[in-house]
């Protein structure tokens, strides 16, 4: 999925919503969405609406089911990230880091792992 979805703080709110209880009946999640944001039934169909429109989920016969996986959305995310504040390079958002003093011995040998697993073909990417 190379889809990347810019979701605001309501719409991303109701998203994991979804995610946890779904797939899920739309009323059942319009009294989730009362309990855990003191939504009205108007403003969790209003939201719904537009994660519909943007493609992140569907309602089809009362019943509200995420397109992606969280683990999807999440990546995508970062990757939209990535692009947005460091022009697309990793190296760059690492570097960030590491002049900061922000990444510990651990996660650098986390990092040398995970590049070692990829150039041994262990990785998607």
């Amino acid at each position: 999925m190379n889809t990347i979805y810019r979701l605001t703080n309501a719409e991303e709110r109701l998203a994991e919503l979804i995610w946890e209880n779904g797939p899920i009946a739309s009323m059942e999640l319009v009294r989730l969405a009362l309990k855990e944001f003191g939504w009205k039934k108007s403003t969790t169909f209003s939201v719904l609406k537009i994660l519909i429109e943007k493609g992140v989920s569907s309602n089809e016969s009362s019943v509200v089911t995420m397109n992606c996986t969280r683990n999807q959305f999440i990546t995508g995310q970062s990757r939209n990230y990535l692009e947005d504040m460091f022009d697309g390079s990793l190296p760059k958002f690492i570097a960030a880091f590491m002049g900061d003093g922000q990444l510990s011995r651990q996660q650098a040998e986390e990092l040398r792992k995970l590049i070692d697993d990829y150039d041994r073909g262990g990785a998607d990417g």
